[in-house]
C-alpha cells in the first residue's frame, strides 16, 4: 500500500488514476478519508470501507484503465471541488471493452494534524 501523502488536493486525481491503473485497490482506498462515500456509475451511493473495497475490486478485475483530464479545483475552508473529466475502459461481464466518459464533481477535505488531503465524496456522475 502506498504511503504517499497528498498535500495538494490536484493531485488527488491524479493518484487515483496512477493507483487503480496499477492494479493498486489498497493504495486507491488510502486516497480516501474515513467515511467517505461513493457514487457508482450506476447512481448507487455506497459508504464503508467493504464496500468501497467492492467497487474498486471490480473495477480492477474487469481491467479498468483510467484516464483523467483536470478540469477545477476550487478550494476553501480545507475543502476542495475536483472537478474532472475522465475515461475509463473497461470489460463488459459478456467480455466487450468500452470506454464510457463523464465529469466527476469529487469533494476532498484536508485533515488539519497533517494537511494532507482525501477524498470526501467520489461523484464520478458530476450534477448527472
Amino acid at each position: 500500500m502506498s504511503t504517499f501523502v497528498i498535500t495538494d488536493p490536484a493531485q488527488l486525481p491524479v493518484a487515483f488514476e496512477d493507483a487503480l491503473n496499477a492494479g493498486d485497490v489498497d493504495a486507491v482506498l488510502a486516497l480516501f478519508a474515513p467515511g467517505a462515500a461513493m457514487r457508482t456509475v450506476s447512481g448507487d451511493l455506497i459508504t464503508g470501507p467493504g464496500a468501497l473495497r467492492a467497487e474498486i475490486s471490480g473495477t480492477v478485475a474487469a481491467r479498468g484503465r483510467l484516464t483523467n483530464v483536470q478540469r477545477h479545483t476550487l478550494v476553501g475552508a480545507g475543502t476542495a471541488l475536483l472537478v474532472t473529466d475522465w475515461t475509463m475502459e473497461i470489460d463488459t461481464p459478456a467480455g466487450e471493452r468500452v470506454a464510457p466518459t463523464g465529469t466527476t464533481a469529487n469533494i476532498a477535505r484536508q485533515d488539519p494534524s497533517d494537511g494532507s488531503w482525501r477524498f470526501a465524496l467520489l461523484n464520478p456522475l458530476g450534477t448527472a
